[in-house]
């Protein structure tokens, strides 16, 4: 079963200048994708090339992928601020092919303590009720 998420994202760079009054607010590169999947087979944050030239991010390492496909090389681009469900995190990006969809890793799941419910989709973790428990870093 397909399960797909709301998911906002900005570029932290931006954000950051933009509270150092480097930058107005408006200047802030976002997007908002209403349909990114929710991939537990993923482990980053991954979006296609043209939200990451969208956001403005800028490609600082290279990392393997395992894929359907096979092992892939993939580019990690800057940090992105996401907020999905109301929770926000951070994390740097990994690239896809243009035509690709949004995918959401469990990275991000573990990070914002969401749950993917086979009827429901996303959830908080229902093992914290409605608190937002952290791992410790």
């Amino acid at each position: 079963m397909r399960h797909t998420t709301e998911i906002e994202l900005a570029n932290l760079s931006d954000l950051n200048l933009a509270d150092r009054g480097v930058i107005t607010p408006g200047e802030v590169r976002r997007v908002t994708i209403e349909d990114a999947l929710v991939d537990t087979g993923a482990t980053r944050l991954c979006l296609p090339k043209p939200l990451i030239e969208q956001l403005g991010l800028t490609p600082y390492g290279n990392a393997k992928a395992r894929t359907a496909a096979g092992i892939v090389d993939r580019i990690i681009y800057s940090t992105v601020e996401f907020t999905i469900l109301e929770r926000k995190g951070t994390l740097p990006v990994t690239d896809l092919p243009p035509d690709a969809p949004m995918l959401v890793g469990h990275m991000v799941l573990e990070q914002l303590d969401l749950c993917l419910d086979i009827r429901k989709g996303l959830i908080y973790n229902p093992d914290h009720g409605d608190d937002w428990i952290e791992d410790a870093w």
